[in-house]
């Protein structure tokens, strides 16, 4: 890349109070999240400066409440995922951008027609009663959409409402709400597509997947559901800093207790940690500082598909999902199962298994366990 390019590139970064080597370092951080070694913190660096002059970006808002755009516009300081967007030349992003009507439609229109950019997508596209209201100079929302997925080098499907619907679909629905990728296959337009459920979505990903595409030119590898599989490939349960908790049979039941304060397993009080896929804990928000867990708050699924409805009541357990300890199995003997013959039967994925018939509508709460009522008279655990 040409020097006099390259300076402009740390001047922005300058101006944003990003220095080079933070920088670098965040380029480590990005080869890290894409399964690379640091080593390559370098060529990151190089192809997210190229990008300024080859990749311009469309990012259409849909059914939404603006909550990604959030988490991106509010990253921490150093503010490297703005940045990266800055430089990728966001050419269409109707939630921060000045221009309206006609003029905003141009700038679709013009970059579709000469291509090569990446199309973003937040929000749910609405095909219901209210599908004709997200208009942008008299066009319906959805296809500028479909406009905009026809030439794309890649979509990517920000947050749970872009994926799937999100919050926007959840029962009883009367907006028709449905994802980018169940859209445009109604319309004819068969393209593979990024999806980054969450809500909102970690920028980390964003940045991430972005630079994947503008380093290897193509997209990450994806799994059954468009999800990147270094990103959604193992559980919450997976990684979570409680599961030794969990697997001690210690347990939160009820929130102000001394187990709360101990930081003790929440899947008793909701936690969908086993069920739901991504690296929150250990990519973690704000600059890496904490995430739902840490924070105190049981992971309410999220991430996973269909999630309102598949995973609420949000703080309550549901029925239909089984493990050691809680379908009806002391949890002072969870320890002992998982440490003993079963482990290898069960292990993580075992785990997720159990997690059979979460499909649809959420089981209703379960009832408080003869076990339960029994410790409960007794005082708890002694």
């Amino acid at each position: 890349m040409a020097q006099d390019a390259r300076g402009e590139v740390y001047d922005l970064l300058a101006a944003r109070g990003v220095s080079r080597r933070d920088f670098l370092k965040y380029c480590g951080s990005v080869a890290a999240l894409l399964g690379l070694s640091e080593m390559y913190a370098p060529q990151i660096a190089a192809a997210v400066e190229s990008g300024a002059k080859l990749k311009p970006v469309l990012w259409i808002a849909q059914g939404l409440c603006t909550g990604c755009t959030e988490s991106m516009a509010q990253s921490r300081t150093p503010d490297v995922p703005t940045v990266v967007l800055d430089i990728l030349s966001v050419n269409y992003w109707e939630t921060v951008m000045a221009s309206a009507g006609s003029d905003a439609l141009k700038a679709i229109t013009e970059t579709v027609d000469k291509g090569g950019y990446i199309l973003i997508v937040e929000g749910s596209i609405m095909n219901g009663a209210n599908g004709n209201t997200l208009r942008v100079g008299g066009r319906p929302g959805r296809e500028d959409v479909k406009e905009a997925a026809k030439n794309a080098d890649a979509i990517i499907a920000v947050g749970s409402c872009a994926v799937d619907g999100g919050w926007v679909k959840a029962a009883p629905n009367p907006a028709g709400a449905t994802g980018v990728s169940e859209y445009l296959a109604s319309v004819g337009i068969s393209k593979p597509i990024i999806n980054l459920p969450t809500c909102p979505v970690n920028p980390e990903w964003i940045v991430a997947m972005i630079v994947d595409v503008l380093l290897v030119g193509k997209l990450p590898a994806l799994d059954s559901k468009g999800r990147p599989t270094l990103i959604y490939g193992s559980t919450i349960h997976d990684n979570c800093p409680r599961r030794g908790h969990f697997e001690n049979g210690e347990f939160v039941e009820k929130f102000g207790t001394v187990e709360e304060k101990k930081q003790f397993c929440l899947y008793k009080v909701g936690c969908k940690g086993p069920q739901t896929y991504t690296n929150c804990p250990y990519v973690r928000w704000n600059d890496r500082v904490s995430w739902c867990v840490e924070s105190g708050s049981p992971c309410i699924g999220c991430g996973n598909f269909n999630w309102v409805d598949n995973d609420a009541p949000f703080l309550t357990r549901t029925s239909n999902v089984k493990l050691p300890g809680i379908g009806g199995v002391a949890p002072s003997t969870v320890g002992a199962v998982l440490g003993g013959a079963a482990a290898v039967a069960l292990g993580v994925h075992a785990v997720v298994s159990g997690t059979q018939g979460r499909v649809g509508k959420g089981g209703p709460p379960e009832t408080e366990k003869a076990y339960d009522r029994k410790k409960a008279a007794k005082g708890g655990d002694k």
